[in-house]
C-alpha cells in the first residue's frame, strides 16, 4: 500500500538535495537529473557542486553549510523564486565517525548532532513554509539501518540517524493531511567517503548508483521508508523487534565487539 503519492514521472519537476556532493546525494542528483529532474544540488563542497552544475546541464549548485540556520533559508528562496515551487526536498547531508564509549569524545559527538540532526531542523525552518504554502511536494530524509538499535562504534552516529527516523514519523503524521510526501531512507553498507573509513568487511556493500536506484523505484512505489539491500536490511528490521538478552547476544556475536 503507498503511503505517499508515487512520483513516476521526473521531467521538470523541481528537486533539491542537500547534501549532494559525494556518495548517495551526488548518484541520486545523477539519476534524477537523467530523468528530466530540474535538479539543485547543495553542501559545503562548491568545487564538487560546481563540477556537478557543469556536467548536468540546467541543473544548479547552490554551496552552503547546513549548520548556517540563515543560508538555508536564503538557498530555500533562491530555489523557490527561480523555479516557483519545489516539488522533493532531500536531505542526504552525513557526518559519521566510528565511536565506542571506550574512546568517547564530545566534540565528535556534538558534531554528529549538529550535521545529522540540527541541519534537517534547519531545513525544515526553510521548506515546511513553503511546502505548506503549495499544498503539495514530498520531503525526503536519509537516515541509516544504524538507527534501528544500537550497534558497536555507532554511539554518536546511531542515536542521530534514529532521531532522523523519529522525526520522519512525525513529519508524515503531520504533513500527509496537507498533500505532502514524507519518506525515510535507511541505507545498508554503501561504498561511499562516510564507510571508508571503517575497518571492518561491509556485509552486503552495493554502489551508491545502486542506492540511488533503489531510492528512486521507492519515491515510485509511494514508499514512505525504502532501506535496502534487502538481503541485508531485512535482518536488522527484524533484529528489531527481538528480546535484549537475544539482541546482545547476535550483535556481540556476529561482529565480536
Amino acid at each position: 500500500m503507498a503511503l505517499n503519492p508515487p512520483i513516476t514521472d521526473w521531467t521538470g519537476r523541481v528537486v533539491w538535495l542537500v547534501g549532494a556532493s559525494s556518495g548517495i546525494g551526488e548518484a541520486t542528483a545523477q539519476a534524477l537529473h537523467a530523468l528530466g529532474a530540474r535538479v539543485v544540488v547543495s553542501a559545503r563542497s562548491a568545487t564538487s557542486l560546481q563540477r556537478f552544475e557543469q556536467a548536468h546541464p540546467g541543473s544548479l549548485a547552490l554551496p552552503l553549510d547546513v549548520s548556517d540556520a540563515q543560508a538555508m533559508l536564503t538557498a530555500a528562496a533562491r530555489v523557490q523564486s527561480l523555479n516557483g515551487r519545489i516539488d522533493l526536498v532531500m536531505y542526504c547531508a552525513g557526518h559519521y565517525r566510528p565511536m565506542r564509549a571506550t574512546d568517547f569524545n564530545l566534540q565528535e559527538a556534538l558534531q554528529h548532532q549538529q550535521t545529522n540532526v540540527v541541519g534537517v531542523l534547519n531545513l525544515l525552518q526553510a521548506v515546511l513554509p513553503i511546502l505548506i504554502k503549495q499544498g503539495h511536494g514530498h520531503l525526503s530524509l536519509v537516515a541509516s539501518v544504524a538507527g534501528y538499535r544500537g550497534l558497536p562504534q555507532s554511539l554518536a552516529y546511531g542515536p542521530t540517524k534514529a532521531a532522523m527516523q523519529h522525526l520522519a514519523d512525525t513529519l508524515y503524521l503531520d504533513l500527509h493531511p496537507l498533500g505532502i510526501g514524507v519518506s525515510v531512507i535507511n541505507p545498508g553498507f554503501v561504498a561511499t567517503p562516510l564507510t571508508a573509513q571503517n575497518n571492518f568487511s561491509m556485509p552486503a556493500l552495493i554502489s551508491p548508483a545502486q542506492a540511488a536506484e533503489a531510492i528512486v523505484r521507492g519515491w515510485s512505489r509511494g514508499a514512505f521508508e525504502m532501506h535496502f539491500p534487502k538481503r541485508f536490511t531485512a535482518w536488522l528490521k527484524l533484529m528489531q523487534h527481538l528480546p535484549h538478552t537475544i539482541y546482545f547476544a547476535l550483535v556481540r556475536r556476529a561482529t565480536g565487539l
